[in-house]
């Protein structure tokens, strides 16, 4: 017997798009720490990203309070000797009332192709842990500011920059404020071939 063909109108999907339309970037967020298993769900979530050959090039560092602050002094030196120790001091108060902290790493490659294959596949697993959090009312932002880039970020988190970089440290908690936002239509973007 045919199976019939599946319904693309179903309370579901709908309810998936909404999902996807109403993540929002956080900058601001309550004091209250997101559950330790939730956040462990939502990782395991990233690691059903797609990625090439089944690679998995991804590492999740989730850094505790101590580690945290090492990386709050890095923050406050670098924006010290970059503009101002008035601004360092303001950007270390800030980054300290994130409540919580993951950093995502790749696995390099000496294949050039691979290399971006696994960039993207570490990108998607991204998205996967911030939709995950966002469906159980979890914000997050994820940055790749100067300072995931910088040669003491990676010590103080024992990464070897030889063999890993970091993709990004993506900052959740729940949400103060929620910022709406809009995108341009579909039609902007689409482009349709014969």
């Amino acid at each position: 017997m045919k199976k019939p063909a599946p319904s693309y109108e179903t309370q579901e999907l709908r309810e998936f798009a909404e999902v996807l339309r109403g993540r929002r970037t956080i900058n601001l967020f309550l004091q209250t720490l997101v559950p330790e298993k939730l956040v462990e769900e939502a990782l395991e979530a990233a690691t059903w990203a797609p990625n090439h050959h089944v690679t998995e090039p991804w590492r999740f560092i989730l850094p505790g309070p101590q580690t945290v602050g090492r990386i709050l002094d890095l923050c406050k030196k670098m924006v010290a000797a970059a503009k101002s120790a008035e601004l360092s001091e303001h950007k270390r108060q800030s980054w300290s009332e994130k409540p919580g902290w993951l950093i995502v790493t790749c696995k390099r490659s000496e294949d050039e192709l691979r290399q971006r294959e696994d960039y993207a596949a570490c990108s998607a697993a991204v998205q996967n842990f911030m939709l995950y959090l966002w469906k159980a009312g979890v914000g997050s932002k994820w940055t790749t500011g100067a300072i995931t880039r910088d040669r003491r970020f990676a010590e103080i988190l024992g990464i070897d920059l030889g063999t890993e970089f970091v993709v990004g440290m993506i900052w959740f908690g729940y949400p103060k404020v929620t910022p709406s936002q809009s995108r341009k239509e579909l039609s902007a973007a689409l482009t349709r071939l014969p």
